[in-house]
């Protein structure tokens, strides 16, 4: 776990628009507790773990889905050069190199052939579209229960768990927000592919796409289908990681091996996209 990383990003963006706890102390002696650590401050408020907020009404179903699109266009509208990250990821080919990434990674922990991993790996590469010069802060790992809630408004209070926070493309953090809408409530990571989000008052992807280009003064985007598919196949090679890891009895998680039985159904929601 990247601790100085999450750190030196949440101290960032201490006097941003983007919510999140204080931090107060980075400790890179290993001998006070055993491993690197950093102290921030509590923020009272709620984990919502159900995408589908079974416990809201409607109206404010809607209302968390919004901020919770403001608080992605937030992260992609900090000026990474006046908060000190310009140089907290490579800018630039951000796409060519995740995809790379991923597969060496894939590779690395493969148990297993799975059809449609072959089939992402195949057409990824060959459907990269050209770099349009767009580069932010990225979150890496934007879900609803990344993100805390005021205990009694539909309104995010702070950000969480940016491991995997980088600069790169803005969509990337995008697309992986919408993924959840593709992936139905019998896989591990419940999704909203099976629920009427309509009925439930929750902005269908092309909604709240349509939300975040009004925020972030842009008219649509291209090549979507690349972009969600190439979300799933990250998320598919993670949770292959996280299998291979409880395999070599290494996993911290007790739940690894129901992680790693989610690698196919995700690679065939990826090859779903761009059919």
């Amino acid at each position: 776990h990247a601790v100085d990383r999450e750190y030196r990003v949440l101290k960032a963006l201490a006097e941003t628009d983007v919510p999140v706890p204080r931090v107060f102390h980075l400790c890179t002696d290993d001998t006070v507790i055993g491993s690197w650590f950093y102290v921030m401050e509590y923020i009272d408020g709620r984990v919502l773990w159900d995408p589908a907020l079974p416990e809201f009404r409607p109206q404010d179903r809607t209302s968390i889905y919004e901020d919770l699109n403001g608080v992605l266009a937030a992260i992609h509208q900090v000026d990474i050069e006046a908060v000190g990250l310009a140089d907290f990821g490579q800018p630039g080919n951000y796409y060519e190199r995740q995809v790379s990434r991923w597969t060496k990674q894939y590779r690395a922990s493969e148990v297993r052939n799975i059809k449609a991993m072959e089939v992402l790996i195949e057409w990824l590469p060959k459907n990269v579209p050209p770099d349009d010069g767009r580069v932010s802060l990225i979150h890496g790992d934007f879900r609803l229960d990344n993100v805390v809630f005021a205990s009694n408004e539909c309104r995010a209070v702070a950000v969480l768990d940016w491991e995997l926070s980088t600069i790169g493309h803005p969509i990337a953090d995008l697309a992986y927000q919408c993924m959840q809408r593709h992936m139905g409530q019998d896989l591990y990571f419940a999704g909203l592919g099976s629920v009427d989000t309509e009925r439930l008052g929750i902005p269908s992807e092309k909604k709240f796409i349509e939300m975040y280009c009004r925020r972030m003064d842009i008219d649509s985007i291209e090549h979507w289908s690349f972009y969600l598919a190439c979300s799933f196949f990250r998320l598919a090679a993670i949770c292959q990681g996280v299998e291979k890891r409880a395999l070599d009895g290494n996993a911290s998680s007790e739940h690894a091996l129901k992680v790693g039985a989610m690698v196919e159904p995700l690679a065939k929601l990826g090859n779903k996209a761009f059919e």
